[in-house]
């Protein structure tokens, strides 16, 4: 087939989550024989209309800020026209839409991507500014849903109640794990060498924390957790990456503890599998109370660091809801605490320190359901069923 990724809101190549999983996707597709045309922000200043070739597909920027990437539509409008695609995909984000419409008027069937809630909770300053104008967001956002043959989000409670259940196909997102298959000898040289850049200590246990130092990814729990184990006299070394707007305060609650809680900041992702092999333990402490959108709707972040955690073979530590508690079975590719407990969150962690060949196992174990249920690969495959499927 030939599919037209519309992905306006997201930067390519970049560092954040939807970065990785527009990439990861795009990937995947072109990987199964597809001809793929992705419609992204560039990183720098390249003029919209640049194409380039990627990863096996081409690229095409659209230089606009997110909140004005509806007024890109005739932009997309003639790529439409020219490639003539079997399908298009849209990532949906509020001010988006473009893709859709082209697509609509065209006769060209689509697969919209839905990966946060589509309307806000009232609380949300967004939502209620659009209220006081009678709803244009939400109406423009139903309609979309409406133009689209289906919808794939990991929680089908993103989508709005009056949009029909049959068309929305809960998927979630992966980890590429073949970026996490290095042989044993190249795992020990890529541990050693991150331990010896941030002097730990080789037989000191590592837990590791992967991700968006925001409230609701927890790493401050993680980090309150970690100094009352070393407080009791555990011997580990937290090793922190990522950054956020929580960082700055993550480092004061570190501070005393220099030696034990190492802060790297953001690193590229083609470095993360290094990481991850110079840790023991993943730590994910998702806390809805950080997000009213995930208070609303439920859990429906799609978990990637867990993702790679398991990918990487770390037992994993991360909140006893749903559907963390489906991808991380307890005493079976790690455990579960509390949500939003440090009390809780170190009692997992202890347990995994006191019986390590466990904790080891329990890795093993997650690595091998990862690649069973969790990947990339697994992903694009079910997005090439639902393109064919409404390709007809």
């Amino acid at each position: 087939m030939r599919i037209l990724y519309i992905a306006s809101g997201i930067r390519l190549p970049g560092t954040h989550g939807g970065s990785t999983h527009t990439l990861e996707v795009a990937r995947g597709l072109a990987q199964r024989g597809h001809e793929v045309h992705v419609v992204a922000r560039p990183p720098g200043g390249a003029r919209s209309g640049l194409a380039r070739s990627i990863d096996g597909f081409t690229l095409h920027y659209l230089n606009l800020p997110k909140a004005l990437a509806l007024p890109g539509y005739p932009a997309v409008r003639t790529l439409v026209r020219r490639l003539q695609p079997d399908a298009l995909m849209e990532r949906y984000y509020n001010f988006a839409g473009a893709g859709v419409l082209a697509a609509h008027k065209a006769g060209i069937p689509v697969l919209l991507e839905v990966n946060a809630l589509i309307v806000d909770p009232p609380a949300i300053l967004k939502r209620r500014l659009d209220d006081r104008l009678g709803g244009p967001m939400r109406r423009w956002a139903v309609q979309q849903c409406r133009w689209s043959a289906r919808i794939v989000t990991p929680l089908h409670t993103t989508v709005p109640p009056e949009i029909e259940r049959e068309k929305i196909v809960e998927l979630p997102w992966g980890a590429n794990v073949e970026r996490f298959q290095a042989a044993p000898a190249e795992r020990q040289r890529l541990r050693a060498a991150i331990r010896a850049r941030y002097a730990i200590d080789p037989a000191q246990p590592v837990l590791i924390f992967l991700g968006s130092f925001r409230a609701w990814h927890g790493v401050a729990t993680a980090v309150r957790a970690a100094i009352r184990l070393l407080g009791a006299g555990h011997d580990l070394h937290l090793l922190l990456v990522g950054d956020g707007p929580e960082r700055a305060a993550v480092e004061a609650l570190a501070r005393g503890w220099e030696g034990r809680v190492t802060c790297v900041g953001s690193v590229p992702h083609e470095e993360v599998p290094g990481y991850l092999y110079a840790a023991d333990i993943g730590v994910a402490p998702f806390d809805r109370a950080g997000h009213l959108a995930l208070q609303a709707a439920g859990f429906f972040w799609s978990p990637l660091k867990v993702y790679e955690y398991m990918a990487a073979g770390l037992p994993v530590v991360t909140a006893a809801i749903p559907p963390l508690d489906q991808a991380i079975r307890p005493g079976i590719e790690g455990l579960l605490f509390r949500e939003g407990s440090v009390e809780s969150l170190a009692a997992a962690v202890a347990q995994l320190l006191r019986y390590p060949d466990e904790a080891r196992a329990m890795g093993e174990r997650a690595r091998i359901r990862v690649a069973a249920h969790y990947s990339w690969q697994r992903h694009c495959e079910e997005l090439e069923r639902i393109l064919r499927e409404i390709r007809g």
